[in-house]
């Protein structure tokens, strides 16, 4: 049987806001290939902890390793860090004066001193898997918000991240968009990508993860598989939880 090779650890992770406890004592491995989802009520901590391991925010006390290397609180290098951790935002963050292909081929000419003929043909490659080939001369405002999010998509992939993260990247989307985005990261996953993504889509992180972690209030409350956790939570507040969910979607809101 082959071993997991873990490739981030989350040792006793505190983050505060002044006298706000956003994150309590939070421990998590994540191993390489793996697809963990984190779900939760809003404002329990989970997009705070993307950006904690993303180095966007400083946390109080605890630690971040990448591949054995600590990355927590990192100041003098941790642009060279996100290289490896790509992090898709429900915001896409495009610069809207450059094409598609331009805001691609940025980051890896500038930060990684990549060839243009190499970048361009990789990144075209990736523009044609999500389908958007035919809009690499195009601007961000002549796209809808799903292919926006593709693009984003494609943008942090042609960095060569070793982990990806997606924060709520469907949140900002008509509900006729969403699917596009989701079957992207669903390809994703099934290359055998590391992934950790937040999300409300309860379906989609049904389908996706190996893992689920409910969190609430800054804090793990489970962490199961993804069938224990949607037909058999062990808490209280899991279940709870859910039949909002299931409720919610019963009455197709």
């Amino acid at each position: 049987m082959k071993m997991k090779e873990t490739i981030l650890e989350i040792k006793n992770l505190k983050k505060n806001y002044d006298e706000l406890n956003v994150l309590k004592n939070v421990s998590i491995d994540i191993n390489k290939g793996e697809v963990l989802v984190i779900v939760g009520p809003s404002g329990c901590g989970k997009s705070t902890l993307l950006r904690c391991i993303n180095g966007l925010e400083n946390i109080q006390s605890g630690d971040i390793y990448l591949k054995g290397e600590k990355i927590s609180n990192r100041r003098k290098d941790m642009h060279l860090v996100r290289q490896k951790i790509g992090m898709v935002f429900q915001s896409y963050d495009l610069f809207p004066h450059m094409t598609i292909l331009n805001n691609i081929l940025l980051g890896p000419m500038k930060s990684q001193n990549r060839d243009k003929k190499e970048v361009t043909k990789e990144a075209e490659e990736l523009l044609m898997r999500v389908g958007l080939l035919d809009k690499k001369d195009a601007y961000p405002r002549q796209l809808s918000g799903g292919q926006k999010q593709r693009v984003a998509i494609v943008r942090a992939l042609c960095m060569h991240p070793e982990i990806m993260l997606f924060d709520e990247v469907t949140a900002a989307l008509d509900p006729e968009m969403v699917r596009e985005v989701l079957d992207v990261m669903l390809e994703l996953a099934k290359d055998g990508s590391t992934m950790i993504i937040v999300t409300h889509e309860m379906q989609f992180a049904r389908a996706i993860a190996d893992r689920i972690i409910f969190m609430d209030k800054g804090e793990i409350i489970e962490e199961s598989d993804p069938e224990t956790f949607f037909t058999n939570p062990n808490t209280d507040r899991a279940k709870k939880f859910l039949n909002v969910f299931t409720f919610n979607t019963a009455k197709g809101d």
